[in-house]
């Protein structure tokens, strides 16, 4: 049976000192799928917002039911993982990601946005199992000294994910909106927008039949079962009434709300923003393949940051870059033209280890109760699905470009995280008898 282990002192149950690179090595095809998943929002977004005329609004609903199944569906998927195990959690999680992907299918034949919403929900809820279980496992897998490097470098991958899905949307979904742009009757428009919709159904295929494959693949590996050994340093804690009450948590799961919602909306309002006249004037199918750069400068901060934080410590690292991205920000809600274009693109650089050191941070002397703070964090990532909503709502009554003004507050906070809020609280070392 796999147990939840401690960040500190996490063994095997043949040998404490089993060299776990082949589970790590496994579990980097995990972080680079979800990656790619979830880019395809990008490519979703125009997509969808052009096929079914809607509204900057309407079209964040995609990261709203995308994201929003984290919130509904990641304390389940913790409590099914403590009692099934990583292993098991992370088949489970593929195989109804997959079962999400082929929903798309009936969802363009029938050409209803409802539909494909509902079929994003299922998709990430598969998504989020994911993410309930090979995220704390990454994170005890070795000590807890090298946890956030460790993580980082595994989160590089998920990053490589993201900077491939815009090139493979590009070529098979927005492609077909180039194509349409002819003038056309009106008989011919409603049989286009049909078509439009359909672009998307060979590669979710695609994507379902990757997943399955990874399902089985993982139902057959041999991973390291984990067991966890007391640590001294946070005995006291692991008692405490209330998982609330370990405050670099809470304010870490604040931090991961921020975060994730800061870097979706930016991921989701690129295409529109430099179609922007005043920004590159780029057609979506054009802007899409910029999305790269801004997910391909994650990859490589990710590699980068793995190397850094071997020197320097996670809070440092987090909070330098939270304020780069925050400068960047205002140049993009200021500026215009290349200047503007290449801002909002390095912030992917500078958001690249901000999610994984986040979690490790808040992960940090849990003990025994790892497993529901990766629950709660996992929770926290909804953020992806309510800050774009709000950007939306901004772009919609202010203008795409002053909207930006939401990530760039998201920004400070983690800030604020980085050099304060993720140490532990001594005070909440014992608790008054």
């Amino acid at each position: 049976m796999e147990l939840t282990g401690t960040t500190h002192a996490a063994t095997t149950q043949n040998n404490g000192s089993q060299n776990h690179l082949f589970a790590l090595s496994a579990l980097t095809s995990l972080f680079f799928i979800w990656g790619f998943i979830t880019c395809m929002n990008d490519i979703l977004i125009p997509h969808l917002k052009n096929v079914f005329a809607l509204s900057y609004t309407q079209a964040m609903l995609i990261q709203f039911c995308f994201f929003g199944a984290y919130f509904l569906v990641s304390i389940p998927a913790g409590i099914l993982v403590k009692r099934i195990g990583y292993k098991h959690g992370i088949v489970s999680g593929l195989v109804v990601a997959a079962i999400g992907c082929l929903l798309f299918y009936p969802a363009a034949d029938t050409h209803l946005y409802s539909l494909f919403l509902a079929a994003l929900f299922v998709l990430a809820s598969g998504i989020t199992i994911l993410q309930v279980s090979a995220n704390p496992y990454v994170n005890i897998l070795g000590p807890s000294e090298t946890a956030a490097s460790r993580l980082t470098l595994t989160q590089a991958f998920n990053s490589l994910g993201t900077t491939v899905a815009p090139f493979f949307g590009a070529a098979l979904i927005l492609s077909v909106a180039a194509a349409g742009s002819a003038e056309m009757s009106q008989a011919e428009l409603v049989a286009f927008k049909a078509e439009e919709a359909s672009a998307v159904q060979i590669p979710y295929l695609i994507i379902a039949a990757t997943l399955f494959v990874l399902a089985a693949v993982f139902a057959l590996l041999k991973l390291p079962t984990i067991a966890s050994t007391p640590d001294p340093k946070v005995t006291a804690n692991a008692h405490q009434s209330s998982i609330f009450s370990y405050r670099h948590l809470v304010l870490g799961a604040v931090g991961i709300f921020l975060y994730v919602g800061a870097e979706v909306s930016i991921g989701s309002f690129l295409v529109s923003f430099l179609g922007q006249e005043n920004i590159a004037g780029m057609s979506e199918a054009q802007a899409a393949n910029y999305i790269a750069y801004y997910w391909a400068g994650a990859m490589v901060g990710r590699f980068i940051g793995a190397a850094v934080m071997q020197k320097l410590s996670g809070g440092v690292v987090l909070a330098f870059n939270a304020s780069v991205a925050a400068v960047l920000l205002l140049i993009v809600i200021m500026g215009q033209g290349a200047l503007a274009m290449w801002a909002i693109l390095l912030i992917g650089l500078f958001n690249s280890i901000m999610f994984p050191v986040i979690f490790s941070l808040a992960l940090n002397q849990l003990g025994e109760r790892t497993s529901e703070g990766s629950g709660i964090l996992c929770l926290a990532i909804v953020g992806g699905a309510i800050v774009p909503l709000l950007q939306g709502v901004l772009a919609d009554h202010l203008g795409l470009q002053l909207a930006f003004v939401l990530p760039f507050f998201c920004y400070l906070f983690i800030v604020f995280y980085g050099v304060k809020g993720s140490k532990p609280a001594s005070s909440m070392v014992t608790k008054k008898g």
